[in-house]
């Protein structure tokens, strides 16, 4: 195909596009967004029409794959749902333009409206005022029930009724298929002055006809194209929108209707059904990410499949016997995934976990491993969470881990290479970002348990939250007004998450910006609370300074070195047998 044929914008007529739709030659595929039909848009619509001012391109992608694809839009059957052809034509933008063309038109059912008619009716009486004129199309543009009087009980639409039956409104399909019909009632009619040729009314209905002959859509027809280059082109036609979302794209594609061959086969009902067996919020992540562990689980596991990464380009030639052969496993290695952040790790949902590669090595190393090594497993997600170099950002990385972990489980011993963790890196941490650093530590905050200071008993993160006070929140240590006044040498972000602990909201209300002395002295009479400390990876020199009623003048820079100490002592426990190097890129004055 020449490259220029690849992207190519057309026209045509208006009545010609519809005309084509009803003969089935268009389709709509489920991916689509929902039609948000409004009547006020639809005038707005036909005025732009009725002023020839352009209405943006309608994208077309043509191609030889079948996709699952509406039936009906506004009432009107536009696919058979059966048929096989060597090409379809599928309307990416421009379905909500369609929609309202069609049913201006030729009628129809608008969802949530039942019993309205959404057909167009113009009033041949309702000139332009001035050219900027921006008001008048509510008035021109009429629906039937501005117009219906019924019977004289609505007196409001009594001047509408009798222009209706005068012929001074008329519909639109009226002048596009009778339009002899309507220019001679209007000759023939009780008004003398309609037998003039020139007559503004008269002119007025033969400049109608002429826009439903002559105005033309503006198409972009791409083809020949791959559906990950489409999906770029939508996103950027259509930048205020809904991105095209290569899951829509394979779950139209791999659907399958029930037949005496095959049972039927939808993937979104795959997905959503396995969202609704519990109440984890990892059950929550995106579309897109199970469909890359579906990927990786089918390039792992199903000999020639095809899928060699877990980029669009090959995510778009999932087959649905695939997902079907290794769905059921899958379902487990998932469940498992998740139990291990939640229950082994007590991550109690997806906005901690440092990478979303994570989802796809775990699960590969679950899948059909019927005697996982937890030990290892923990070992691997603290290694590459905090290791000081980002080593699973890329598909590439996926690959390697994916090959790391199959050594272990195929009972061979794979050995991690050198760790390296850097103080400063520790130092600069800040929860307000959310990078791969920030959630490692949080994460790690959460997997000791941490109990609250108030309610030693009580656990701050748990699964569920029957108080709103009962969530947990950050809370500084040192105050950011203390911070504010004693920077330190640190020059200590104050949002550094060396200086940050989760409490219950109640308990966090409670201290407010209260300086450490006073508030960890108040807690401190319970006997548990050094305990308490420990489970936040705290150093325990803040008690000290409590009991003795004073800090030295340096204290938030002792504190903040103290707990990069402590969080690095954690994971030396953590990675023990791993090389282990500890650096200070920080710059000496």
């Amino acid at each position: 195909m020449n490259f220029t044929d690849r992207i190519r914008p057309t026209d045509k007529g208006i009545t010609t596009y519809l005309d084509e739709l009803e003969n089935l030659d268009y389709q709509i595929p489920t991916f689509q967004r929902d039609v948000v039909w409004e009547k006020e848009n639809v005038k707005k619509l036909w005025d732009s029409i009725y002023k020839f001012y352009p209405l943006g391109s309608i994208l077309v992608w043509k191609t030889d794959i079948k996709l699952q694809n509406h039936r009906k839009i506004g009432g009107h059957i536009i696919s058979e749902g059966t048929f096989n052809r060597s090409e379809y034509q599928y309307i990416l933008d421009g379905q909500q333009r369609t929609t309202s063309l069609l049913t201006s038109l030729y009628g129809g059912c608008i969802e949530g409206r039942e019993g309205f008619d959404p057909s167009l009716y113009i009033d041949l009486t309702i000139l332009d005022e001035t050219e900027t004129d921006d008001e008048s199309y509510k008035n021109r543009f009429l629906y039937w029930e501005e117009i219906d009087d019924k019977g004289g009980e609505y007196q409001r639409n009594s001047g509408r009724k009798k222009k209706y039956d005068s012929g001074l409104i008329v519909k639109l399909l009226d002048i596009k298929n009778i339009f002899g019909s309507v220019e001679g009632a209007l000759v023939r009619g009780e008004y003398d002055d309609f037998k003039d040729y020139d007559h503004p009314i008269r002119e007025q209905l033969r400049r109608l006809k002429q826009v439903l002959d002559n105005y033309r859509l503006s198409f972009i027809e791409l083809k020949g194209i791959q559906v990950s280059e489409v999906c770029q082109i939508f996103e950027r036609i259509n930048q205020a929108g809904k991105p095209l979302d290569i899951f829509d794209i394979v779950v139209a594609k791999t659907f399958r209707t029930v037949s005496n061959e095959a049972p039927g086969f939808y993937l979104r009902d795959y997905i959503d059904s396995f969202r609704n067996i519990n109440n984890s919020k990892f059950l929550q992540i995106g579309d897109f990410d199970y469909l890359q562990i579906i990927a990786i689980l089918i390039r792992e596991n199903i000999e020639n499949s095809g899928i060699w990464n877990i980029t669009p380009r090959y995510l778009n030639d999932i087959k649905a016997e695939q997902i079907e052969t290794v769905w059921e496993s899958a379902k487990k290695a998932i469940n498992k995934t998740f139990d291990f952040f939640e229950n082994t790790l007590n991550i109690k949902g997806p906005q901690l976990i440092p990478y979303r590669y994570f989802y796809l090595t775990i699960s590969s190393y679950f899948f059909n491993n019927n005697d996982p090594d937890y030990n290892f497993l923990k070992k691997y997600f603290w290694f590459y969470s905090f290791h000081n170099d980002d080593l699973l950002s890329n598909t590439v990385a996926v690959n390697a881990h994916i090959e790391f972990l199959s050594k272990q489980k195929k009972d061979e011993t794979p050995s991690f290479p050198r760790f390296f963790i850097d103080r400063e890196t520790l130092r600069n941490s800040s929860y307000s970002s959310k990078g791969r650093l920030s959630r490692a530590i949080l994460s790690l905050y959460a997997s000791k348990q941490p109990k609250d200071w108030k309610f030693t008993d009580r656990n701050v993160i748990v699964d569920n939250f029957f108080f709103s006070t009962d969530k947990p929140n950050l809370h500084h240590i040192f105050p950011t007004n203390f911070i504010t006044q004693n920077p330190g040498e640190n020059d200590l972000d104050k949002n550094s998450l060396m200086n940050i602990a989760f409490l219950t909201q109640i308990t966090n209300l409670e201290i407010s910006d209260k300086n450490p002395l006073k508030y960890i002295r108040g807690y401190d009479a319970n006997d548990k609370f050094e305990g308490v400390i420990k489970s936040h990876i705290l150093p325990t020199q803040l008690l000290d300074w409590a009991r003795l009623e004073t800090m030295p003048s340096d204290a938030l820079d002792q504190f903040i070195e103290s707990r990069v100490e402590s969080i690095i002592n954690e994971l030396k426990n953590i990675l023990a047998g791993v090389n282990f190097d500890v650096i200070d890129t920080k710059q000496k004055n």
